[in-house]
């Protein structure tokens, strides 16, 4: 048995994490120390730290009866704590530190140990943990065979069986701890039919890793002396769906491999099939021209120009034609060992100089350049064909890249960092230098295909001031580390490697464009905006009309954020950081813990929190995992509760409970309403879990144009102008080609907000907006004209937004919006509302200076007379 030390600067997260694990394994017996906190203060509240004494106590109570011990640590001292420990214990057990993620770390160890694992084994699983973690961001369905475990000969007295997966999420971190504990006793491994990869039941990850969903037949083996019961007890957890029921097994998931017998074709990649790609030279590309605007996807605000600089073009494609001789192919193979360990240093070095999100991406990467499974697989290809090794690396992380590629979705987003380890390794292997993030002292404009997570890392500290990628998602580490050192970035912006270098560029990050050689008036414009513009707090216009200012926010870090950006309070608090890349739904404790992060900086303010808006492009296994012809028309929002009703009703009662906790003025809106049926359902169910004031967001024409009746119902209403403008122009918002259709200022839906704010006027209830169009500074005026009363925004807004609605009245807001509702096009709009509030501006001056003059004229009158004419 292998015991296990957890050491966290947190007892609760400590504790929190060994219950999941422990989860894992019903049978227990499976020995866990958590080494966590400092102590508590007089109090008795925790007190956050390490202590290397307690990690000593805790590896030599497990030292009697455990022949080694793994420690797991979360981070920062805890790492020391850990060291120092080792020279601080009596015992003499063998123990390893891993430098494994915590929590997936943590419950891959204790699968492992639980089914009788090596200290090597369980060291080796918790390690790999990430990268099953990695592969699963998407859902089962998305599933990465990055890493796939490459088909191994069965050995000569095995026995097999087909089984089908039948649990509606496949093969997810239950089933395979359930697994891996029911083999106990065997040589168990699984190969997903017909002819996919295989793992060991003894391998947490490379069981995740396979990705085997419902439906898909995947056979068994098992040897040993146990073989046979070992394999009934494991196909009895198949046939049972693990416990979590079988519903919709698709038809013709017999175990026959088909309905009509016949095999699928193997997948690209498979050892012993050659790969046969053409060189990856970089592609002809269209000269961009002047003046040209090209669309992609906002993934980091902000507005920036700056001369362009690319980056260099990946290392070319290694020789295919070279065949190593069979003497030399050992040799061969241990160059690729050694290039493994070379890069994994590199990366370590750079993770150690980094901060925040990139030492984690960084971190990420040096585990994925360790990995074992691309090594063997590498390894295989030059002992079985006579791959050169750095054309057998090459392939195997083609291999690897096409599987990311094919499951679409956030997973394909990871195929950058399998190129970023490919080019590294290969680079290593024939001593190239691989191209990176040029080292620049003045600000530049960095623009290529795509970024590996080790050249987005590095944009911290030096020239890059936006970031422009032709591929990459909202998810991608492009995206990831652009948004947390605050550079605007724009992904999947279609020929942008064809702008010039050196050539400027004005980036905004909020309206996913990329504008070429724009004219001086523009780039003056852009500089001026660039200004952060300070918030003192309190919004309003001219003539002193109050005009809440709040924060968008997404997490406790966000809402840190915004309090010192000067936030009034929250207008939008998206809740999905709570759900997303999880296989199952959070339970109440957890939401609680999590809102409280968020809560805990607006005590005493209000609080404006959206349900659950999963669906679209936010899919979630555990509430809507099946693929839908139209998922923006589809199972999204408020919706999801006709399926799992459970889902908000605990989401409601954990909302209810952490405002109580924090005595935050909490408000709660539901996303996606369309009928007043659903405005009045989610209503009743709110106020019956103790949230009184209840809103919906307005985002359908429907939910618009019923806008009176809505609010006859609810307490407020809060418009999402994103997908208001989505579903007006039936223009899918994701979708960079459509992105002129997708914009606030289009007539049609500023003639609905003006619906939505007549609706508030009539019953004088709260309208506000939180989508993109709330932080435009020259339409801030209009939605107020249009009778919005609050704006919510990304806090860097704030500021800008305040100054422009300073400086205007309500008349002149009200003029614009009169302005805008006869307006034809977007130009029509946008200039109306400028003439206006100009035409106002002029009108108060004139008002102004005539009133100043008559003011004037009859004090000298009344001078005149009581002293003597005036002279």
């Amino acid at each position: 048995m292998i015991g296990i030390v957890a050491v966290s600067h947190s007892a609760r997260l400590g504790e929190a994490a060994l219950e999941l694990a422990l989860q894992m394994v019903q049978g227990g017996g499976v020995r866990v120390r958590v080494a966590a906190g400092a102590g508590a203060d007089a109090d008795g509240a925790p007190i956050l730290g390490t202590d290397a004494v307690a990690v000593a106590t805790a590896i030599d109570d497990l030292a009697s009866d455990c022949d080694g011990v793994l420690v797991l640590m979360d981070l920062g001292s805890a790492v020391l704590s850990a060291e120092l420990a080792l020279e601080l214990r009596s015992s003499d057990v063998p123990v390893r530190l891993t430098p494994a993620p915590f929590v997936e770390g943590l419950l891959a160890a204790v699968v492992s140990a639980a089914a009788g694992g090596s200290l090597d084994l369980v060291a080796a699983e918790a390690s790999a943990a990430l990268g099953a973690k990695t592969g699963q961001l998407g859902g089962p369905e998305d599933a990465s065979a990055a890493g796939e475990a490459r088909p191994s000969e069965p050995q000569p007295d095995a026995v097999t069986r087909v089984v089908v997966v039948r649990n509606p999420l496949g093969i997810h971190a239950r089933p395979a701890a359930l697994i891996a504990e029911a083999s106990v006793g065997a040589d168990v491994r699984l190969r997903l039919l017909p002819d996919g990869p295989d793992a060991s039941a003894a391998s947490l990850s490379r069981m995740l890793i396979l990705g085997a969903a419902q439906g898909d037949d995947v056979e068994l083996s098992a040897s040993g002396a146990g073989a046979e019961a070992v394999l009934e007890r494991v196909a009895a957890l198949f046939d049972d769906g693990f416990g979590e029921g079988t519903e919709g097994t698709p038809d013709g998931a017999d175990g026959t491999g088909g309905t009509d017998g016949t095999a699928a074709a193997a997948p690209a990649g498979t050892p012993g099939t050659p790969v046969t790609r053409a060189a990856e030279q970089p592609p002809a590309v269209a000269p961009v021209l002047a003046g040209t605007v090209l669309r992609g996807r906002g993934v980091s605000g902000g507005r920036v120009a700056a001369p362009v600089v690319l980056l260099g073009s990946p290392v070319g494609e290694p020789d295919p034609d070279i065949v190593v001789p069979a003497a030399d192919r050992e040799r061969e193979v241990s160059v690729i060992e050694r290039a493994s360990v070379a890069v994994a240093d590199q990366l370590r070095g750079r993770a150690a100089r980094a901060t925040g999100e990139a030492r984690a991406i960084l971190d990420a990467s040096s585990l994925l350049a360790s990995d074992p499974e691309l090594v063997g697989e590498a390894s295989q290809r030059v002992r079985m064909q006579g791959r050169s090794a750095a054309r057998a690396v090459w392939e195997a992380a083609i291999a690897d890249e096409e599987r990311l590629a094919a499951l679409g979705g956030r997973t394909a987003e990871r195929a950058a960092d399998i190129r970023d380890i490919r080019d590294r390794f290969v680079a290593e292997i024939l001593d190239l230098v691989v191209p990176g993030v040029p080292d620049r002292d003045e600000p530049f404009t960095l623009i290529a295909t795509d970024l590996a997570p080790a050249d987005a890392a590095a944009l911290d500290g030096g020239g890059c001031v936006a970031l422009v990628t032709e591929k990459g998602g909202p998810t991608s580490h492009t995206a990831i580390i652009a948004r947390s050192l605050g550079i605007p970035a724009v992904v999947g912006v279609a020929g942008a490697t064809g702008i010039a270098a050196g050539i400027t560029v004005l980036v905004d990050g909020d309206r996913g464009t990329v504008e070429i050689a724009p004219d001086a008036a523009t780039l003056a414009a852009a500089e001026a905006a660039a200004v952060l513009v300070p918030f003192g707090g309190e919004g309003a216009l001219a003539d002193g009309r109050r005009i809440a200012l709040l924060a968008n926010v997404g997490g406790a870090a966000d809402a840190v954020a915004a309090v010192a950006s000067g936030a009034e309070g929250v207008g939008l608090f998206r809740t999905e950081f709570c759900f997303l890349d999880r296989v199952d739904a959070p339970t109440i404790d957890e939401q609680v813990a999590a809102y409280r992060g968020v809560l805990a900086p607006f005590r005493g303010r209000r609080v404006v929190v959206r349900t659950l808006d999963a669906g679209s492009d936010k899919p979630l296994p555990f509430a809507n995992a099946d693929v839908e012809d139209n998922p923006a028309l589809g199972v999204r929002g408020l919706r999801i509760a006709r399926r799992s009703p459970a889902l908000l009703d605990d989401q409601l009662r954990a909302l209810a409970c952490a405002a109580e906790a924090e005595s935050a003025v909490v408000e709660v809106m539901a996303p996606m309403v369309s009928t007043v049926e659903e405005a009045r359902a989610v209503a009743e169910s709110a106020r019956a879990a103790g949230l009184m004031t209840v809103g919906i967001m307005i985002e359908t024409p429907s939910a618009a144009l019923l806008a009176s009746e809505m609010l006859e119902v609810v307490d407020f209403v809060s418009i999402g102008t994103n997908d208001l403008a989505q579903y007006t122009l039936a223009a899918d918002r994701l979708l960079a080609e459509l992105g002129e259709l997708n914009d606030p200022w289009q007539p049609a839906v500023l003639r609905l907000i003006g619906a939505v704010g007549d609706a508030g006027r009539r019953w004088n209830l709260p309208v506000g907006v939180c989508g993109e169009a709330a932080a435009d500074p020259a339409l801030a005026p209009v939605l107020v004209g249009l009778g919005v009363t609050s704006l919510s925004m990304t806090p860097r807004a704030l500021g800008r937004v305040a100054a422009a609605l300073a400086a205007v009245t309500e008349a002149q807001c009200v003029a614009a919006a009169e302005a805008v509702l006869t307006a034809a096009t977007v130009a029509d709009a946008r200039s109306a509302a400028a003439e206006a509030l100009a035409a106002g501006a002029a009108g108060e001056t004139a008002a102004g200076v005539a009133g100043e003059t008559a003011a004037g004229a009859a004090g000298e009158t009344a001078a005149g007379t009581a002293d003597g004419p005036v002279v």
